[in-house]
């Protein structure tokens, strides 16, 4: 029986002609192992993961593998980005077994969720220290049935570890001098021949844009204790527009270069990677690379239906052979066929787009607006269950049965509240607020539902401080979201939620900053006093073109009617404001103390 030729994930329909019995995630596949009495073998991977499609081809694919599979495991298929709380719930539990973490991630669990061994991508054949995936494979299932005692002991500790680790008590919010020397600490670990951050000195190294560290070192508030911090950013922002990473031809920039001078490019493009870089750009003053990186994630991985494709893969067809980077390392493309896009639209990665193009079209080129309010109002059509609460993902507009997470709510919040700052529509950002109050319960902070209903019936929901990846993680994003709310005015209890989130996070955030960069960048909003910039006028009035350009936490450019409406909507900062004798007015706040309205642009520098 094909399980998966029906997905929602393209991840899991290339896996639909696999001769292993695929289950997609869910109940049923633990409810048919508890009664084979057989573990489950997850395997968690996602479309455009380079090292999933090998062990694809060389263990999914080989009719023997999947026999064993078959007669002695419950095999599971799941797509990260589709199950992101399902990734990182497994991603903890790994952790207890292998030091490298990552994807194909390959996770053996009991019936009733306790994971008892974990590793990564596993070869066909022994590569020591490496054991073959059929080794592996055996070994699990001799423990299971030779030493079913020893199996279920690990699984009971390690449950027990990650219980222990969710009741952790918090730390207070870091202050700014804190996170000035966490600031420092990054910069210090700057490659100084090649910028950005590299793991060793090695030439092999490699090499990844880390944007949401680069925005933390940013932070203006952070100038005066950590003034080369900015610097470290624009270095490595510099570095990699002239560098193999950045794709002159059709914009944007690929995943990482597997070498520190950012050569040797791992050839998939990215919707997070390149929406993060153009914030980076925007903050640098770069409005060159800002531009080239939106027109990809315009001209190429916009969809017909508005939304944005999550990735664009990096491997094309040339010649009739599958070819890696093949399309990407040639000027004159107009005769290849281009590499497939992952056409999946994620909510919450939608939401970086979105708050990346408002922010673009507002500086660079107005198309890259229009493009974010497309791709907003495909997301909000598409993406939105009928009960109102948020699905993760679709596929040519059908809803993915995945329920969002914390990233998606909060990643889509931040990104319609930029809209809202940039075209003055107020209902973007009454959307927005609504979308943090699902989240905000008695109980905690959490998406309705309180996540995955398999991982809350197991109690394997993931636990302690999730890092900063390539995009912010779920916490972070949702943080960012609710302080900007705060920031607009709309009450105290959205700074809580951040402060909430930022305090669980401080300890873990300090002590390793380098994976942490977002939670970092919004402690520093709530450790600095914000800058609030409103303009009430005409939106190419001079001086709201000088607004745009401020290094502030809030600029938001809207028609006198357009601040009464946000006013009335309960968004305070707004309230009024109005255009002096009918002309572009600016109002700006710093240190919760407005200046006198200006219609003068100099005032504004």
């Amino acid at each position: 029986m094909n399980r998966l030729a029906n997905a929602s994930s393209p991840y899991l329909r290339a896996h639909a002609d696999n001769p292993v019995a695929w289950f997609p995630w869910g109940a049923e596949a633990f409810a048919l192992a508890a009664e084979r009495d057989v573990p489950v073998m997850i395997s968690i991977g996602y479309s455009t993961c380079h090292w999933c499609h090998v062990m694809a081809r060389e263990s999914f694919q080989d009719p023997e593998i999947a026999a064993i599979l078959d007669d002695g495991f419950v095999a599971v298929k799941v797509d990260r980005e589709e199950h992101p709380d399902v990734d990182a719930a497994y991603l903890d539990a790994a952790s207890a077994f292998t030091p490298h973490l990552g994807w194909p991630l390959t996770v053996f669990a009991s019936p009733e969720g306790r994971v008892f061994y974990a590793g990564t991508y596993f070869p066909p054949a022994p590569r020591p220290p490496q054991p073959s995936f059929r080794q592996v494979l055996a070994a699990v299932r001799e423990a299971w049935t030779e030493r079913r005692s020893e199996v279920d002991a690990t699984g009971s500790s390690l449950r027990d570890a990650l219980s222990a680790a969710a009741t952790a008590p918090a730390d207070a919010p870091p202050s700014l001098l804190q996170l000035a020397a966490a600031a420092r600490t990054v910069a210090a670990r700057e490659d100084r021949e090649y910028a950005g951050f590299a793991a060793g000195p090695a030439f092999e190294t490699p090499k990844f844009p880390n944007t949401p560290v680069l925005r933390f070192l940013q932070h203006p508030a952070l100038a005066s204790d950590a003034p080369e911090a900015a610097d470290v950013a624009s270095r490595a922002l510099s570095a990699m527009a002239g560098s193999d990473l950045h794709d002159t031809v059709e914009g944007g920039f690929f995943r990482y270069a597997t070498r520190r001078d950012w050569s040797v490019p791992h050839y998939e493009r990215m919707l997070t990677d390149n929406a993060g870089l153009i914030e980076v750009a925007l903050a640098a003053s770069d409005e060159s690379v800002a531009t080239d990186a939106a027109r990809f994630l315009v001209d190429v991985l916009q969809l017909p239906s508005g939304g944005i494709a999550a990735a664009q893969d990096s491997e094309s067809i040339i010649d009739g052979v599958r070819n890696e980077g093949g399309y990407y390392r040639v000027t004159d493309r107009s005769a290849l066929q281009p590499p497939a896009l992952d056409a999946k639209v994620v909510t919450g990665w939608n939401g970086h787009a979105i708050a990346a193009l408002a922010a673009a079209g507002t500086r660079t080129d107005p198309r890259f607006l229009e493009a974010a309010r497309w791709a907003a109002d495909a997301v909000l059509e598409s993406n939105v269950a009928d009960d109102g609460t948020l699905r993760r993902a679709s596929l040519d507009e059908i809803r993915s049965a995945a329920p969002a997470t914390l990233e998606d709510y909060g990643g889509l919040a931040r990104g319609l509240l930029a809209l809202a700052r940039a075209t003055g529509e107020v209902a973007y950002a009454e959307r927005a607020r609504g979308l943090v109050d699902q989240c905000l319960g008695a109980d905690g902070i959490h998406p309705p539902g309180g996540g995955d209903p398999v991982l809350v019936a197991q109690g394997m929901q993931p636990h302690g401080v999730p890092s900063d990846g390539a995009s912010p993680s779920g916490p972070s994003v949702f943080a960012a979201a609710a302080l900007d709310l705060w920031r607009l005015g709309a009450g105290e209890r959205y700074r809580t939620a951040a402060e909430t989130l930022v305090r669980a996070a401080a300890e873990a955030a300090l002590s390793t900053p380098l994976a942490h960069g977002a939670i970092l960048e919004v402690a520093v909003g709530l450790a600095s006093a914000p800058r609030q910039v409103v303009v009430v006028g005409e939106p190419d009035a001079e001086i709201a073109d000088a607004a745009r350009r401020v290094a502030a936490d809030v600029v938001a450019v809207v028609s006198p009617a357009q601040a009464v409406a946000f006013a009335a909507a309960g968004f305070e900062l707004f309230e009024a404001k109005v255009a002096l004798r009918g002309e572009a007015t600016a109002y700006d706040c710093r240190a919760f103390t407005c200046a006198l309205p200006t219609t003068n642009p100099a005032a504004l520098v």
